[in-house]
């Protein structure tokens, strides 16, 4: 039987999280270390890191965290095989993730050669891999049909120049956020409450969403949303800092809490 194991430092650096984290997910009961150490540092053996495994690819699937302690507890006490099912589940989904993402990647090279090459663009070898519509089931599934019916109708009236406004719009809520991030502002900052409101702003402007909703939760739904940015790479992606790794979109998370806390 393997009885090595790993400090939580060790974790935290393999893993790409923190030691933070880690402490967290021990209080509230997601993820126990195997043993405390005489100095008080907890370890975690073959089987934690398992579960600590299962926990990351469950927030990369955008789960939050009382949905994935519902989601381990259905498996609990069912042994290795129901564990290796659950894996596989989540291999496919990054299969299909990778798929997606090697099909942009192959679209984008296409473009460069044909630019340098000055050949004609076709306009259906452009957008391999890019979708709008493909979060369509995950949106419907945590929001509703109509919340994605809203937001897609909302989407498509716009013009050219509109949706090109808009992405300028989030793209420079995302450098400032980086910027703020970077510079190690608190997140109960001024200058993290104004990039907190301005963002709180933004999410209420777009149709179909619960912040835009009327008497909707507004406040768990910008909570929700600032833990989701630090579980899901592809949303956290957009604050991350030079860096790397999730302390961009932890800032973010911290400073829309507070703002969701007070103004919300």
């Amino acid at each position: 039987m393997d009885t090595q194991d790993w400090s939580i430092q060790e974790i935290a650096r393999h893993a790409g999280t923190t030691s933070r984290t880690l402490r967290h997910y021990d209080d509230i009961g997601l993820l126990t270390p195997s043993r405390i150490a005489h100095n008080g540092y907890r370890h975690y053996d073959q089987s934690a890191l398992v579960r600590l495994q299962r926990i990351l690819l469950l927030r990369a699937l955008g789960l939050g965290l009382p949905q994935i302690a519902e989601a381990l507890e259905a498996s609990t006490d069912k042994g290795a095989a129901a564990e290796a099912s659950a894996l596989e589940a989540h291999l496919a989904y990054l299969r299909e993730e990778q798929n997606r993402l090697a099909r942009q990647i192959a679209s984008v090279e296409t473009t460069i050669s044909t630019l340098k090459e000055g050949g004609p663009l076709m306009a259906e070898n452009m957008f391999d891999g890019f979708d709008h519509t493909q979060y369509k089931d995950e949106v419907e599934d945590r929001w509703g049909k109509k919340a994605y019916a809203d937001s897609d109708r909302w989407w498509r009236g716009l013009s050219k120049s509109e949706r090109a406004e808009w992405q300028q719009l989030v793209s420079d809520l995302g450098r400032d956020w980086i910027a703020a991030a970077e510079s190690g502002a608190d997140p109960a900052s001024d200058e993290a409450q104004l990039l907190a409101q301005r963002h709180v702003e933004w999410l209420t402007s777009v149709p179909g969403t619960p912040a835009s909703a009327s008497g909707g939760d507004v406040k768990g739904y910008v909570t929700g949303l600032g833990e989701m940015y630090v579980a899901d790479p592809r949303f956290g992606a957009n604050y991350a800092t030079a860096d790397g790794g999730t302390r961009g979109a932890e800032f973010v998370r911290d400073a829309l809490r507070i703002y969701a806390e007070a103004n919300l």
